[in-house]
């Protein structure tokens, strides 16, 4: 099964980095839902909840305010202005 490489940080730290299966996010186009084999991406978050599936099943949900999402190459890079 074939996993996705990502990063979530705010300016004053690295919230969540890990393999994951799916990831939701909230975006300037809409809701907006990535999984192994997406599209390249550039995308501008808005205030919203982030919920990462990890490889084992569990859920990870942050809070996220503002930033921006990019996908390439089944590696994500999420990079909120602040988080909950």
């Amino acid at each position: 099964m074939s996993s996705l490489k990502v990063e979530l940080v705010s300016p004053e730290k690295r919230v969540w980095s890990g393999e994951a299966t799916q990831i939701s996010a909230r975006t300037l186009d809409g809701d907006l839902g990535i999984l192994p084999g997406h599209t390249p991406l550039l995308g501008v978050l808005v205030d919203g909840l982030v919920s990462i599936k990890g490889v084992d099943g569990t859920i990870s949900e942050f809070n996220v305010h503002g930033g921006f999402l990019s996908v390439a190459k089944d590696r994500v890079s999420i990079l909120g202005e602040s988080t909950d």
